[in-house]
């Protein structure tokens, strides 16, 4: 074992578990580090805690005068829990979060200060917008952007700083960031849904689309973590040889969790509940040193602000308990990725989750509208969907080790097959008179009010119907939710939209009753989007066969699937629904095919410097051994030595095999990388790079990893996958 790879373990099994940071009940804490309704209320005046309220609750602006209220008011807040500056929290397009921080100290003379926070920075900042990515949105010579207030996400204190969650908007008025659009797909959906729900109870006056994710995550040791150069630059482990052990025993699934971890996870629930992030559940994932934990559901757009949030806080508390957070998508191979399950679902403001069965049948019709509405929704825009999830990182998980393949499909259970089919069947044609009588009670009424024991579970399925919600399984670890959020919204928004055209066009024209009408229209929905139901095993070659007949997409890689989201339906789709105009869409489209061409010429450069700097010269320097203990031994028998040294002597070929052809690939692979850089548009770049740079990884992997094999362990320059796994 190499000196640094034992010092390393050495240090972490030297260290005591950390402890929890508080010995109160956790429900005293939560959201005691939020400026929330409940503050709002106590130091606000009545006039400017109604104009937040009504920004919240409706979008209404909030004028600049009562901007100095609720600014001085937050401040004052803030100081109380020793904040010492501000920044406008926002979401770039990155992937991660962006945040510039400013003192809210002021001198006015040379002997007095004051700390000084007004409406004006609360409600708007300019940060430098060509410095992040724009899509060529923004020159370096036009640089103005702005962050605006989002009322609809508390402002919070982390630390010294006040957070206040803003949008992310260029000079010119497009949207730079994740939540922008986010915002603007809540609202259609939340138009959209409120006329659909209207007609099953006239008191709803607004939908919120909900949001519950599962954070899936590897913990490593910080020092193991830092002597690996993939990991530090990449994320992930670029090569290394799968250990005896891995997950085939499935012993650490929901398993006990280890003391170093728990103390990890205290802390890190402490912090959550304090922001007001209201964690739930935690346990061992399936792969080794692999967790999840999961909160309780919210507004979309707070949730996704929680776990942009969160994965900020896990990097920090993960620090300083002496562990790495990877959140890579599959930062191991041969062992399962992480995934990050949207949980989706509409509740209006009477509180009912329009996705969940009722006791009376005209609930039940309720139910089955959104229920079949969003399975349309998803039919007519599985290939929008799937580039919502796609990167060069979610690439690797996709189709892998429990994660739901390329191929978008719905799962919704033998019960709920059952009574679509049986609605399907109801007539060919219109409900005869007999069949409006009885329809309520003898077909829609079958739907029991809790179908969370009667839906099973298919984890090769991407989009999954789970008892009371959508669960998009395919979204990848590192995501921001905002992005597929986005898309699920919108879609479902849209075809909401075109439902209730068809509803009223039945009954004003053809005289119907509403129950009648919306059967009849849900009765051809079922029909037409019969092809993206699917129940069976999605890893099978018979399901990507019978995809394919279906119609349905299978884009396997970024570049493929991302054209879907330019294309000239989505382009109509985002500009009709007021999400994104066609700036926008494209600018997006280049960052993520940018985004992706960069991610793996970084992985490229980091694989061939590892290979070419550490493991030839390790492997070098191993077979000189050998070819010294050869020598001494036919100093010792003279001829007879190929007899004692068969062994030895296969051992030097193999070895010098294994270089040569580690040498070569790498050389390929970086003149394919000279080749792609030369390319001036994006699309060709990144399809380059998938196609003639990527490919290479696996061979020069396949040879590194067998030298792993091969060359004595005291050797072997990177920390191993038996340590990184299994050291906790």
């Amino acid at each position: 074992m190499s000196t640094i790879r034992f010092k390393a373990i050495k240090e972490t099994f030297g260290r005591k578990p950390l402890g929890v940071t508080s010995d109160g009940k956790r429900s005293a804490l939560y959201g005691t580090s939020v400026f929330n309704e409940m503050v709002m209320r106590q130091v606000l005046s009545k006039e400017a805690f109604n104009s937040v309220m009504s920004a919240i609750e409706g979008g209404g602006n909030i004028d600049r005068k009562l901007a100095d209220e609720i600014a001085a008011a937050m401040k004052n807040w803030a100081l109380s829990k020793g904040a010492t500056h501000y920044t406008h929290w926002f979401q770039p397009l990155t992937g991660a979060t962006a945040e510039k921080h400013d003192a809210f100290f002021e001198p006015i003379n040379n002997s007095q200060a004051v700390e000084k926070f007004g409406g004006d920075q609360l409600v708007q900042q300019e940060p430098d917008a060509s410095s992040f990515p724009h899509g060529g949105i923004r020159n370096t010579f036009e640089a103005r952007g702005y962050t605006a207030w989002d009322p609809t996400s508390p402002a919070f204190v982390y630390g010294t700083t006040l957070c206040i969650p803003t949008v992310f908007v260029s000079y010119t008025g497009e949207a730079l960031d994740n939540k922008a659009p986010l915002l603007r797909a809540l609202q259609a959906i939340d138009g959209a849904a409120t006329e659909v729900a209207r007609y099953f109870d006239k008191s709803v006056t607004k939908v919120y689309a909900t949001l519950g994710w599962e954070q899936e995550y590897f913990l490593i040791d910080k020092v193991l973590a830092s002597s690996r150069p993939d990991i530090v630059l990449a994320g992930r482990t670029l090569l290394g040889h799968s250990p005896a052990k891995g997950q085939q025993l499935d012993d650490h699934y929901f398993g006990s969790i280890p003391d170093r971890v728990l103390s990890f996870m205290r802390e890190l629930e402490n912090e959550c509940v304090k922001l007001g992030i209201p964690v739930k559940t935690r346990h061992n994932e399936v792969a080794p040193n692999q967790f999840e934990l999961a909160p309780l559901f919210e507004e979309a757009n707070l949730s996704v602000d929680h776990n942009s949030l969160l994965m900020d806080l896990m990097d920090k508390i993960a620090d300083k308990h002496n562990f790495k957070v990877l959140f890579h998508e599959k930062p191991f191979a041969g062992i399962n990725g992480s995934g990050k399950h949207n949980n989706w679902s509409l509740a209006t403001n009477n509180g009912v989750n329009l996705l969940s069965p009722g006791t009376t049948p005209t609930k039940n019709l309720q139910f089955l509208t959104f229920f079949i509405n969003t399975i349309k929704a998803v039919h007519d825009n599985e290939a929008l969907l799937r580039a919502s999830v796609a990167s060069v990182s979610n690439d690797h998980r996709l189709g892998a080790n429990e994660a739901p393949p390329a191929i978008v499909s719905v799962f919704i259970g033998s019960q709920l097959t059952k009574v679509l089919d049986e609605l399907e069947d109801v007539s060919k044609g219109k409900l005869s008179p007999q069949e409006k009588t009885d329809l309520k009670l003898n077909v829609v009424g079958k739907i029991p009010e809790i179908l969370l024991d009667n839906t099973d579970r298919n984890r090769t399925s991407s989009f999954a119907f789970t008892g009371n919600k959508f669960e998009f399984r395919a979204v990848g670890s590192k995501s921001n939710c905002a992005k597929p959020m986005t898309v699920l919204n919108t879609i479902v928004a849209k075809q909401l939209q075109e439902f209730k055209k068809e509803v009223d066009g039945l009954i004003d024209k053809k005289g119907l009753k509403k129950d009648e009408a919306v059967f009849n229209v849900l009765r051809e929905y079922i029909k037409s989007s019969k092809k993206i139901r699917f129940e069976g095993d999605g890893y099978s070659a018979a399901w990507e066969k019978e995809a394919e007949k279906r119609g349905l997409s299978n884009k396997k890689t970024t570049p493929e699937a991302l054209k879907a989201s330019v294309s000239k339906k989505a382009v109509d789709l985002f500009e009709e629904m007021g999400v994104m105009n066609s700036v926008e869409i494209r600018a997006r489209h280049e960052i993520e095919l940018e985004e992706y061409a960069l991610k793996v010429q970084i992985e490229g450069r980091v694989l061939g410097d590892i290979a070419k700097n550490h493991v030839i010269p390790t492997a070098i320097r191993y077979q000189n051994t050998l070819i010294e203990n050869v020598k001494g031994l036919k100093e010792v028998f003279g001829s007879d030595f190929k007899k004692l040294a068969p062994e030895q002597l296969d051992l030097i070929e193999e070895i010098s095999n294994h270089i040569s052809e580690i040498n070569s690939n790498v050389n390929f692979m970086v003149e394919e990388r000279k080749k792609a850089n030369k390319l001036e548009k994006v699309e060709l770049k990144a399809e380059a790079y998938c196609e003639k740079v990527l490919p290479y990884f696996a061979k020069i992997r396949y040879h590194c990893d067998k030298l792993e094999l091969l060359v004595d362990d005291s050797l072997w320059p990177l920390t191993k996958y038996r340590e990184l796994l299994f050291t906790r």
